[in-house]
């Protein structure tokens, strides 16, 4: 790990880093967000935020405004990069801003060229919090939240994983990408053509299937332009009914998909987490 920048922030310190990821087989950069009480020594829990399409480590960083209550609730946010970058690092043939550089989708990759860097699944779960247990002042305990992309990524990937983490939440997630265009393209492209495997991908498949509870909280803008076309938070709703999955959904009049929303409710999220991460 090598730190890029730091710079105090609420008594805390927000730090950039440099790694090279023998998952993604390419330097990748994150942040972390390390509150007050880890520079007295104390081992905080960790909230991870997956990022959205075209996204970096840096927007929800810069934009979010979360590291007041973070610092208040003694939780450390890492905010990692949304897929592997680099020379080398195929990319969409167009330049598509919904697949490639930008949008890793929180899979691991099977298909050729995108499985010998995209295998975001693996670097979220395993590596990155390997290293971040190893060389920063935290815990084990941890919680993931995102939006859009991240939002898709922090709920599969909570629902797959549910020993590893105590909450998960989700601004404008993509709940159901196998019926929506953004996933099956991504899905496509990703691990191929045979449906079975983009399940383990899809919010509303997982529930369905019988998926663990988790607390879980979600907040959709109804003035999202993506909510009818790409988010589809109805299905999410119609699972949660059909299976008595308990999960609090909050539709928030007048908000779209913008960091404008996210800093709004961020606070709201922050302490749901916390509530968990004891």
């Amino acid at each position: 790990m090598k730190l890029l920048s730091s710079v105090q922030c609420f008594g805390g310190l927000q730090n950039q880093y440099e790694h090279v990821s023998e998952v993604l087989n390419c330097s990748m950069q994150f942040s972390v967000y390390l509150p007050p009480q880890a520079q007295a020594g104390q081992r905080v829990p960790v909230a991870y935020w997956l990022s959205g399409l075209t996204c970096t480590d840096q927007n929800f960083t810069t934009k979010a405004g979360a590291q007041r209550v973070a610092a208040e609730l003694g939780i450390a946010l890492v905010m990692p990069d949304t897929s592997p970058r680099g020379e080398g690092v195929p990319d969409d043939v167009d330049k598509a801003y919904d697949f490639g550089l930008g949008a890793g989708f929180y899979v691991d990759a099977i298909q050729v060229p995108w499985n010998s860097h995209y295998k975001m699944y693996s670097y979220i779960i395993d590596e990155l919090p390997a290293l971040i247990e190893e060389s920063l002042p935290v815990s084990q305990l941890k919680s993931v939240f995102g939006h859009s992309m991240g939002g898709h990524g922090a709920l599969t990937i909570a629902l797959n994983n549910p020993a590893r983490y105590a909450s998960v939440s989700a601004f404008a997630p993509i709940v159901s990408p196998t019926q929506c265009p953004w996933g099956q393209k991504a899905l496509a492209l990703y691990l191929g053509n045979d449906p079975a495997v983009w399940q383990r991908h899809d919010t509303v498949a997982l529930i369905r299937a019988g998926a663990q509870q988790l607390p879980m909280l979600i907040d959709q803008g109804l003035s999202d332009n993506f909510l009818a076309s790409q988010l589809k938070t109805e299905l999410l709703e119609a699972a949660l009914q059909e299976t008595g999955y308990q999960a609090e959904v909050r539709y928030q009049a007048g908000y779209d998909h913008s960091y404008y929303f996210i800093a709004t409710f961020i606070e709201d999220h922050l302490r749901f987490h916390a509530r968990y991460l004891k």
